[in-house]
């Protein structure tokens, strides 16, 4: 990668005070769409679409449009040399090499966007990687909460749907709980938030979610099993999600600022689609319940029936002004990459350092992870949540990586993962092992307490 060039892969590559001063340029780019063509002259953006999309493709074309610039368009990729082989590693180094000064970027693989970073010689946005991240529908969704509600901290935030394979929602309960907004999940039974998202709450969040109760969501929460909350200091941040041994004591939640509602993502479920009968619905009836009369109404779009059309013209529906917001803040979002305008805050994204993996099969057991689908050009990466046990998670799709053993590449000893030893080995030293055999098989020998390690 290039020294300086910056990307957008995950909502965690932008700090909190960027993400406000994004806001702000947005809200001035808002203020007149057709008076800022002067910023961009000359430059191009490239939308890289190997999925179907309509708000967000468009919105970012527009966006180029309206700064000035101009924009190719590859929304349909099977049309492309995709289909004839080539790698996405090959693909980005082409495009980014001349055609390109940004590439917009959707896959159906998770991490494809970190992998086109590591390859592209101009900055990468992600539009969205399999079920994993969607970071500029985030930057959206806070965006429009923030000028709804005046802030983001504190904001009483109900997550409801299909929250497993959403992407859109992975991205937003990272923001919100980096933001200190409290979160309520009240999914369809069976797709709860994936336990990589609530283990990356917990473990970097400090989130931990206990029973709350969910009686005052009225019929909206009637079909959901597990409805839960996290009070956190300072700021009772809080999360709601699935019931597996939780404390029985309830808290109750008195007012809802946002109801963000999501569709049904059957293109990722294969086969596990649940009952369509429990899917949450909403339209009047629900929304009647006390703690949701001021709620705002969001959804990322397209909907489908989870939202009744009897709520297109209730003032608290927001949706249609939400997607139409998506265009000044990827004005922002792309003005900012480019180089274009300065944002009144230093960059200062979380720290996120990833390891490769540099001997051994593949530790990541995601089939749709980019270093699962696209073997050529990947090394695998992982990045560490703790060190004792050791804990990691892929670098590319963020699932846990569920290895028993590990190893020490200086010592060629391997350990249990909790043994006390592990702690001594460098992250760039370790190697995860699935059995003893495994690790005889790569010349690894079992570790005394009392070896040396490095």
């Amino acid at each position: 990668m290039k020294p300086g060039l910056r990307h957008l892969v995950s909502i965690d590559d932008l700090s909190l005070a960027e993400i406000l001063a994004l806001f702000e340029a947005a809200r001035g780019f808002a203020g007149d769409l057709r008076g800022w063509a002067h910023l961009c002259p000359g430059l191009i953006s490239a939308s890289l679409f190997y999925e179907p999309s309509t708000r967000t493709r468009l919105s970012f074309e527009s966006a180029m449009l309206r700064l000035g610039g101009g924009v190719l368009t590859a929304a349909e990729m099977k049309s492309s040399s995709a289909s004839k082989g080539e790698s996405l590693a090959d693909t980005v180094r082409v495009v980014g090499g001349g055609y390109a000064d940004v590439i917009v970027l959707r896959h159906a693989s998770e991490g494809a966007a970190r992998l086109a970073s590591e390859y592209s010689p101009v900055p990468v946005i992600n539009a969205g990687d399999g079920s994993h991240e969607h970071p500029t529908q985030t930057l959206c969704d806070l965006y429009t909460l923030w000028l709804e509600r005046g802030r983001i901290e504190g904001l009483n935030v109900v997550l409801s749907g299909d929250l497993r394979y959403s992407r859109t929602i992975h991205s937003f309960v990272y923001a919100l709980a980096r933001f200190g907004a409290n979160i309520v999940c009240v999914p369809q039974p069976g797709f709860e938030l994936p336990p990589y998202v609530v283990q990356r709450l917990s473990e970097e969040f400090g989130v931990e979610p206990v029973r709350a109760d969910a009686t005052r969501l009225g019929d909206l929460a009637q079909a959901s099993d597990a409805v839960y909350l996290t009070p956190q200091k300072p700021h009772q941040l809080s999360l709601f999600t699935d019931a597996t041994n939780l404390a029985a004591a309830a808290l109750p939640l008195e007012r809802v600022d946002a109801l963000y509602m999501t569709r049904p993502q059957t293109e990722r479920h294969g086969g596990t689609e649940g009952n369509a009968e429990a899917y949450p619905k909403l339209g009047k009836r629900q929304m009647a319940s006390e703690s949701l009369r001021d709620a705002v109404v969001m959804h990322p779009l397209p909907r489908r029936d989870e939202i009744s059309s009897d709520m297109d013209e209730d003032p608290r529906s927001i949706y249609f002004k939400q997607a139409s917001r998506g265009v000044p803040i990827r004005m922002a979002i792309l003005a900012h990459m480019l180089g274009r305008i300065e944002l009144s805050a230093p960059p200062q994204a979380l720290d996120m350092r990833f390891y490769p993996v540099r001997l051994g099969p593949n530790p990541c057991v995601n089939p749709s992870c980019i270093s699962r689908t696209e073997s050529r050009h990947v090394t695998p990466l992982f990045k560490l949540a703790s060190r004792l046990p050791v804990r990691a998670h892929c670098g590319y799709c963020s699932h846990e990586i569920l290895a028993p053993l590990v190893g020490c590449t200086t010592t060629h000893h391997f350990h249990e993962r909790d043994a006390p030893a592990v702690r001594r080995i460098r992250p760039d030293h370790l190697v995860f092992l699935r059995d003893g055999a495994e690790a005889a098989h790569l010349g690894f020998r079992s570790g005394s307490r009392s070896a040396p390690v490095g």
